[in-house]
């Protein structure tokens, strides 16, 4: 990311304090010793500021340049584990709520790495709905008792399964069978096949001792808002 656009994004985050009324004008000139008009030009883009001028508005304002830098673009220049440089791709295993909401899985939030090779990962198919090119594709989650119990005998509990948050798509993937599919649900997946009934999604149990599930879909979202992907490896300890 380039120094200017280190600086629009300062900006953004200055007008949105503005605007809130939690900032003005000529408090921050005066925080940071600056006249009025050099901070008026830069928060209308008629100039920018010095690194000492940042520093000072990052300063009093207690912000850090982290703040300022996009997250696609950390994770693009900073990943958290090397690509396998063998026939093995690193894959990693989060908390389940993480898997459903983040995008990009970050350090802080990585309980295993486990390897997969490349061929296999490649041949899956990809089926997205909607902009999922910024979610890092794979994730790994752990069930616990009721979510594998759910699923019996296709899943246990304790079993780790793939994601593949590329495939969000109601598509079956192979003819005559059902997709198991990770889904959104308060805040974290739960593992089911998906169908739609009007402005509702159905989530089945393989397991019929377990309720079946009725959640709405909310105006303006569609079911692909909701699946978090596609179950497309299980692996079960013994």
């Amino acid at each position: 990311m380039k120094f200017r656009a280190l600086q629009e994004n300062l900006r953004k985050q200055l007008w949105e304090r503005i605007e809130e009324g939690d900032l003005t004008g000529l408090r921050l000139a005066e925080q940071t010793g600056f006249k009025q008009a050099h901070i008026s030009n830069f928060l209308n883009r008629k100039r920018g500021l010095s690194l000492e001028g940042m520093d000072k508005v990052l300063n009093v304002q207690h912000l850090s340049v982290l703040d300022l830098l996009d997250p696609s673009e950390i994770n693009k220049r900073a990943s958290i584990v090397p690509p396998g440089e063998d026939e093995f791709d690193n894959v990693l295993l989060a908390e389940a709520r993480v898997a459903a909401t983040e995008p990009l899985i970050m350090s802080m939030n990585v309980r295993e790495i486990l390897k997969f090779k490349k061929s296999f990962l490649r041949r899956l198919r990809a089926e997205m709905e909607g902009n999922r090119d910024n979610w890092e594709r794979f994730v790994l989650i752990k069930l616990d008792a009721r979510e594998g119990m759910s699923m019996y005998p296709r899943l246990l509990p304790g079993a780790t399964v793939l994601i593949d948050r590329h495939y969000n798509s109601l598509k079956p993937y192979r003819k005559g069978e059902f997709n198991m599919y990770a889904v959104l649900k308060d805040g974290t997946c739960t593992v089911k096949y998906v169908e739609v009934a009007g402005n509702h999604l159905i989530l089945r149990p393989h397991n019929q001792a377990y309720p079946i599930e009725v959640m709405t879909i909310e105006e303006g979202e569609t079911s692909a808002d909701y699946i978090v992907g596609r179950i497309c490896y299980v692996g079960i300890e013994t």
